[in-house]
């Protein structure tokens, strides 16, 4: 398979693992790995088809390979990927701790892939469960139904699913996944709407609320002001990174509303850098609906 390749040079620091990191989901995702030599790869089911890009730094230079019907789409779409949009230095500093964070986090940029069904499913798949459950699921519908990606992948690389095609998954492979019928209805229902056209009507589709809007359109669209409300982690983590002590929703959105429009890159910029307290408790329970 023909190999496609662009070089293209940004005039900004460049973290290429701090930004595209967040759209892995667990280690063992079947869309998204990371290479020897440093290099990131993801498999996406793109307009013009299936395609897979590797992206490496080489100095101050970016280098993108592509494969596949959607190898065009993909090199096109690069430099947004990594931020080529994003604008930093719309956030106006106001006090030392995230001063410390802008600091700490020179080279992450909010990109966009502007793929909002790929971003939609996981965050769906993710809803109220730990993440281990959800990627789980995850690996084993894209394993079933995905297709092997182009390139010189491993073998266990696949695109996800075009968007019509998570309509037909029947049910026992839903059971199988380990995914319980009210996020199986809601990744069906979704299947109505025009995502890519849409993204800002997410929540008009049922059983999708905020927190998946915002972890949809963080990924999807480059949105640097989605808060990630109704979230297991991020609340306390913002908390204790901005005050030194864990907060709830209320407080996560009262210490981030100085920051208005900037909301997403603080979170983004505290679950890389931020404070973490010692884990004390319980912590959520994976849970298994699977029968074999």
């Amino acid at each position: 398979m023909a190999m496609k390749q662009r070089q293209w040079t940004p005039t900004f620091p460049l973290d290429i693992r701090a930004t595209v990191g967040m759209l892995r989901r667990g280690t063992g995702d079947p869309a998204f790995t990371y290479g020897r030599d440093g290099s990131v790869w993801r498999a996406v089911h793109t307009p013009d088809g299936p395609g897979t890009l590797a992206i490496r730094s080489d100095g101050s230079t970016v280098t993108g390979r592509s494969w596949g019907a959607g190898a065009d789409w993909l090199l096109e779409q690069m430099p947004d990927l990594l931020g080529a949009q994003d604008d930093p230095s719309a956030l106006v500093v106001r006090d030392e701790v995230v001063g410390q964070l802008v600091r700490r986090s020179e080279g992450l940029r909010i990109g966009r892939t502007d793929r909002v069904w790929e971003a939609l499913v996981p965050a769906i798949l993710e809803q109220k469960v730990v993440g281990t459950e959800a990627w789980r699921a995850w690996r084993y519908l894209l394993r079933r139904y995905g297709e092997q990606a182009p390139g010189p992948v491993p073998d266990t690389m696949r695109v996800p699913p075009a968007q019509p095609m998570w309509a037909q998954i029947p049910n026992w492979e839903w059971h199988r996944s380990g995914i319980e019928p009210v996020r199986m209805r809601t990744i069906r229902g979704a299947t109505s709407m025009d995502v890519e056209r849409h993204p800002d009507r997410l929540r008009l589709l049922r059983g999708v609320g905020r927190w998946t809007e915002a972890e949809t359109r963080a990924r999807a669209v480059g949105d640097t002001d989605v808060v990630n409300v109704g979230d297991y982690h991020i609340p306390a983590l913002v908390g204790q990174t901005l005050i030194g002590r864990p907060v709830d929703d209320d407080g996560m959105l009262e210490l981030l509303e100085p920051y208005a429009g900037q909301r997403q890159r603080i979170i983004r910029m505290i679950e890389l850098n931020g404070s973490r307290r010692e884990r004390r408790g319980p912590r959520m329970s994976v849970r298994d609906y699977r029968d074999f």
